[in-house]
């Protein structure tokens, strides 16, 4: 039987793996929740990046920063911001800065079956 390769993180995360194993888990974490929450927006603006649409609902506005203490350190997220501010990631909750969110938000998206290879509506 031959071994096949179907790993679909890109080239460079896994060197870091390699290189500084479970150190970098605290970068994995942020860069698999940033790219969850990024999914979450577009799914909610309704339109792919560049999209023009009269289905819109709003316009993307940026990220802002927050940081939440976990027990591997602090991990700072880029949350996606819209401009009218009806949108907030359900991956983080609202006021929230502890390890405890973020592990029922990740529960959470991982039985919704959350991915960010799903193809947007």
């Amino acid at each position: 039987m031959t071994y096949q390769d179907n790993c679909t993180l890109p080239k460079e995360i896994l060197e870091q793996i390699a290189e500084q194993g479970l150190d970098y888990l605290p970068e994995m974490i942020r860069i698999v929740v940033n790219a969850a929450m990024k999914a979450e927006r577009q799914r909610y603006l309704g339109v792919a990046p560049y999209e023009r649409s009269d289905e819109r609902r709003d316009r993307a506005n940026g990220y802002k920063p927050k940081t939440v203490r976990t027990r591997l350190g602090e991990i700072t997220f880029d949350i996606p911001q819209v401009r009218r501010g009806e949108f907030y990631p359900q991956a983080l909750q609202k006021g929230l800065r502890s390890e405890r969110a973020l592990t029922m938000a990740l529960a959470e998206m991982y039985v919704q079956g959350t991915s960010t290879r799903k193809s947007l509506p």
